[in-house]
């Protein structure tokens, strides 16, 4: 997971995102530094929609298929919303993933509460510790569900209360 998180650190990051084995495999021969994979290219190619409706176990094979073909290269693997709104069967998953040789995640934030996807992130930590990079991703933006407002705290965030 260093080398993953290393590749966040040191600019610009492109990440080409991989359907199955094969594509991750002509990934890494045209000299990709990481592989991510699309959940709408893996449900694609498998006869299913996007959006959590393939089923958690072909994830994983895929994702081991993935790792396999990267041949040692960082796998970050698309978890949608972590198939499960239970944030304990979402650490269990992510957990999984981490043991196929997942090296990151990406979770979506735009199913659910930010609490519930707050409370999904605290679990797969909890679950895994420092070896999972999670990319909270911003999908909001892509469903017109966000507005301006939580940008602008993001930019200038409140101070932190003081400890007493």
């Amino acid at each position: 997971m260093t080398a993953f998180r290393d590749l966040h650190r040191s600019g610009l990051l492109i990440l080409p995102n991989a359907w199955d084995g094969g594509s991750a495999a002509l990934m890494r021969a045209k000299g990709a530094k990481a592989i991510a994979t699309t959940s709408a290219g893996v449900a694609w190619a498998l006869g299913w929609p996007d959006g959590d409706a393939l089923p958690v176990e072909r994830v994983l094979q895929v994702a081991r298929d993935v790792v396999r073909a990267a041949q040692g290269l960082p796998v970050s693997i698309d978890f949608e919303g972590g198939y499960s709104d239970d944030p304990a069967a979402v650490a269990a998953q992510a957990k999984r993933l981490v043991e196929a040789g997942a090296s990151g995640i990406n979770i979506e934030d735009g199913g659910g509460s930010p609490e519930l996807l707050a409370s999904k992130i605290a679990a797969i930590r909890a679950a895994v510790g420092p070896d999972l990079f999670i990319n909270a991703r911003c999908d909001v933006w892509l469903r017109g569900l966000a507005t301006d407002a939580p940008v602008a705290e993001a930019a200038h965030p409140s101070p932190a209360p003081s400890a007493t």
